[in-house]
């Protein structure tokens, strides 16, 4: 991971972009992944973990009615926070990571492993849904964050 975050700094540094993180089941793990990395104060904007319902609704404004229809962990919710983080943040990148971490917590609907990752650069907003298999907690954050990486990756290479 270490690796990557290091391309990702340099990329962003080359390009003078920044990037901001609004993080729910991985808990700040991303904004720490970036920060790790020396020299990404240039970068790196700001890290919210807005892991409780209240935290979306108060911190990036994700309406009630929102979470109450699609709960948490849906591509709405998703779409809500990276799009009011980006207003907030003014970065040039934007994320939003909703997901079911495990090992409780899941549902038939939603099970463990279930991650929403939400894009915003420009005017495009982009949630991707993904699913990881493993039922450990550590690994489904890490995975996803590593997914992340690779998205932002992708998007400024």
């Amino acid at each position: 991971m270490n690796e990557l975050s290091f391309k990702i700094v340099k990329l962003l540094t080359k390009k003078k972009l920044t990037v901001s993180f609004a993080e729910s089941c991985t808990g700040g793990l991303l904004a720490s992944t970036i920060t790790s990395i020396s020299g990404s104060s240039k970068v790196f904007n700001m890290g919210l973990v807005t892991y409780s319902n209240n935290a979306k609704m108060k911190l990036l404004k994700v309406p009630k009615k929102t979470i109450t229809k699609h709960g948490a962990v849906s591509y709405e919710t998703c779409q809500s926070m990276v799009k009011n983080l980006s207003k907030i943040s003014k970065s040039n990148i934007s994320i939003s990571i909703t997901g079911v971490a495990g090992p409780n917590g899941g549902t038939k609907e939603k099970p463990v492993g279930l991650v929403f990752i939400g894009v915003k650069k420009g005017g495009k907003i982009v949630v991707k849904k993904k699913f990881f298999k493993s039922k450990k907690r550590v690994l489904i954050q890490k995975n996803t964050v590593n997914e992340v990486l690779k998205i932002i990756k992708n998007i400024i290479s």
